[in-house]
């Protein structure tokens, strides 16, 4: 048993039940375990001195030798409260400056805490070790709160490189300073490395020539030079990378052979109508994606795709034929959509698809009326509905299938887990009632299909549940997830690592790109003259505002008062101006969205509600107020309502006065390129993979302590293709030379949510 690892923060020497509590509130510390792989994020050289005659403010941190020539207190108003020679009275006492010199030169050190202390320690005469991070004040060069250490007992901070790690303003106040914290992770790090235990085989570390598990964690920490920290570094960020990808890669693994899917080889005469029917031709990436789908549905194993496309791709169209192919085999399929404003133009664009065809379509919401539903849900049992459009509301228990063959979901991250599992309760039952015609040519799925001996082997988490009773008689539904929201490869191979991934990567011809610009308050006037221009030629303008209500933290143009504004300056009879928001009930909501897409108001004001999905040819113009407080993939998705028309649109970014250097970089990459792709592999540079759009609520699949998707993409693919050739050569991990990658699987930290599963 790992005795050192496992044992509570609080008994390490320094910490204690305070400090202990701090650790876990702040970042997450319980164990000697968990401390230990608290890696620094930057390290600092302390291997030089530098002369008090060279320190310039645009140094980063400096390293002196100094020797105290005077000690001064002083107190609130800046006054003397005593000096070496005088009484000491330290509660009075506000700042404590001290004078340093060597032989080039002089400088002040100054503390506002710990006084007392410094002010005992810092005796005149004294040489010390100061760092820090200088600064000019007035006319001269001082440090504030400077870390002191005896020369030859400095042995931590002289090192070449210290680490810098995590930290928060509570730990410092707290007491856990970053020369604290060095501290701590070496009295953690002599208790702990005997027990550390290596977590890769022998052949992985000569294969990759990495360094062993207690080097790595060792030099990590404290580095005995750049080389071994690199060393170091490596090995860690391998291991990471490697571990996420092997245990996303065995769930594809497992799924591919022990999961039965629905049998599809025929075309059928709907798919061919609809094709032949296109008043254009599909881009080459469309083309591509149907027969990737098209070799899922003939495989025999349950298709688990994500089809990424950037806005206005064309992926309905796609999803539109998938469907069409699973009808022409005898089966049903549904189209689940996060809103229903999004659901209601995804029925109406597929009713214009479905014309050439024989195949019946409905819409069911949550505005759909009782007598409808019972027509709906009468259709869905008796299998004469082929295409069934809706949100979260196909979900419900008394939404009946007779042969649901294929969902469809689209922008995947805004439905839940939970939500999403429902639909494998939908699939197809074996055995009762009716079932297509080639049904019968399918064996359903032995229990030990459905969870093969290496559930076992492979550690057990993150594949395939159990089926319940009625489950075990059904075949789950092959199931295409969309998202318009372009997605980094490194981020999509690590969220989506146990799917298979397709990308439109083609727009239709003819489509004009979005002119896009960014403007200052103070150009207002320009622009309104700019909306009524594009208003006269019979165009539509989209105005969005960040905030519904005023925020005193934030000096944000709110909705309400740009609504004011803009029906001032568009007034009736000659204009209408509708305005959509989060806070108003459905009804008024989808009257007033309604009133915009069928033309009935010329500009609508709008929160980010019509981010995803609303599609009004017409409109010419996105208007973005206070862009710099939107992400880039935020901002690409609303300039993706424009420019889906024949006409020339535009796209105009109003900043605020106060503009922070990194939104200003947003903002002009917006200016410079229209390739979501790109957007988002910056989005993800400029703000870390858990802030993209669409990955915070289910965060990634485990937690990255050292590895960045941002920043380590190469090796991630090479991490990716590394654990696929282990899989290949022992597929079920049960070699004894894999005992290892066996037993760090079973760890918690590696249940990883299925996401190809919905389940």
């Amino acid at each position: 048993m790992a005795k050192e690892l496992d044992s509570s923060i609080q008994y390490l020497a320094g910490v204690g039940p305070k400090r202990a509590e701090l650790l876990r509130r702040e970042l997450g510390i319980e164990t000697l375990s968990d401390l230990i792989h608290l890696y620094p994020f930057r390290y600092i050289d302390r291997s030089g001195i530098t002369p008090i005659a060279q320190v310039a403010p645009d140094l980063a941190f400096v390293q002196l030798q100094a020797t105290v020539l005077t000690r001064t207190l002083y107190g609130p108003s800046g006054s003397i409260v005593s000096q070496d020679d005088n009484p000491i009275h330290f509660g009075a006492c506000k700042r404590l400056s001290v004078m340093v010199e060597d032989a080039s030169g002089r400088m002040e050190m100054v503390f506002f805490k710990g006084i007392k202390w410094n002010y005992q320690r810092l005796v005149p005469g004294a040489t010390f070790l100061f760092f820090g991070k200088p600064q000019a004040f007035g006319t001269r060069m001082n440090i504030v709160h400077p870390e002191v250490d005896v020369p030859q007992d400095g042995a931590l901070s002289q090192g070449a490189l210290t680490g810098v790690y995590p930290s928060t303003e509570k730990l410092k106040t707290g007491g856990i300073t970053g020369k604290v914290m060095c501290k701590l992770q070496a009295a953690a790090l002599s208790l702990c490395l005997p027990e550390v235990v290596e977590t890769l085989p022998e052949y992985i570390l000569r294969d990759r020539g990495l360094v062993s598990l207690p080097y790595a964690l060792k030099n990590i920490h404290f580095p005995k030079d750049s080389y071994a920290l690199q060393k170091a570094t490596y090995r860690l960020k391998f291991e990471e990378l490697f571990f996420l990808q092997l245990s996303l890669l065995k769930q594809k693994y497992v799924r591919s052979r022990g999961e039965r899917g629905l049998l599809m080889p025929k075309v059928g005469p709907d798919f061919h109508a609809c094709y032949n029917a296109l008043p254009y031709s599909l881009t080459g990436a469309q083309q591509r994606v149907i027969k990737e789908i098209r070799a899922d549905l003939t495989s025999g194993h349950q298709m688990n795709r994500l089809l990424q496309g950037d806005v206005g791709s064309g992926k309905t169209m796609v999803a539109v034929l998938s469907c069409l192919l699973a009808i022409g085999n005898g089966y049903q399929t549904c189209i689940m959509a996060p809103t229903e404003v999004l659901a209601q133009q995804h029925y109406a664009n597929i009713q214009k698809y479905l014309k050439p065809t024989a195949v019946q379509c409905a819409l069911l919401t949550g505005s759909t009326t009782q007598k409808e539903r019972r027509a709906i849900h009468a259709a869905l049992e008796d299998g004469s509905l082929g295409i069934i459009v809706g949100t979260h509301a196909l979900l419900e228990d008394n939404v009946v299938f007779r042969n649901l063959g294929l969902a469809v979901i689209d922008e995947q991250h805004r439905f839940g887990v939970e939500q999403r599992s429902k639909l494998w309760s939908k699939g197809p039952l074996v055995g009762r009632g009716p079932v297509p015609e080639n049904f019968a040519t399918l064996i359903p799925p032995t229990a030990e299909q459905r969870v093969p001996p290496i559930y076992e082997a492979m550690g057990g988490h993150g594949f395939p549940r159990q089926a319940s009773a009625d489950q075990a008689d059904r075949v789950p539904p092959h199931v295409l997830v969309m998202t318009a929201t372009p997605i980094p490869r490194t981020l999509a191979m690590t969220l989506y690592g146990d799917l298979d991934v397709s990308v439109i990567d083609e727009m239709p011809p003819g489509r004009k790109p979005v002119q896009t610009m960014c403007i200052r308050q103070n150009d207002r006037a320009s622009m309104y003259k700019f909306m009524r221009a594009e208003i006269a030629r019979g165009r539509q303008v989209f105005v969005v505002f960040p905030l519904i209500f005023e925020s005193e933290k934030m000096d944000l143009q709110n909705l309400e008062k740009g609504y004011e504004e803009i029906v001032n300056a568009f007034p009736l009879p000659d204009y209408k101006v509708a305005i959509v928001h989060g806070q108003q009930s459905s009804e008024e909501k989808n009257f007033n969205m309604s009133a915009f897409v069928a033309g009935r108001a010329n500009i609508l004001v709008s929160t980010t509600v019509i981010e995803v999905g609303v599609d009004v040819p017409n409109a010419s113009v996105m208007v973005i107020e206070s862009a710099q407080r939107f992400g880039l993939s935020q901002l690409h998705q609303l300039r993706g309502r424009v420019g889906r028309g024949a006409e020339k649109s535009y796209c105009i970014l109003v900043r605020d006065v106060k503009t922070s250097k990194e939104a200003e970089q947003r903002l002009n990459l917006m200016c410079q390129t229209e390739d979501g792709f790109e957007i988002a592999e910056q989005d993800m540079k400029m703000r870390g993979p858990g802030d993209l759009e669409g990955t915070q609520q289910s965060g990634l699949p485990i937690s990255l302590n050292i590895a960045s998707l941002a920043k380590d993409g190469q090796l991630l693919t090479e991490a990716r293709i590394y654990a696929g050739q282990v899989l290949d050569a022992d597929p079920t991990l049960s070699a004894p030379q894999n005992a290892p990658l066996v037993r760090e699987l079973r760890k918690e930290k590696y249940v990883v949510k299925d996401y190809s599963q919905i389940s």
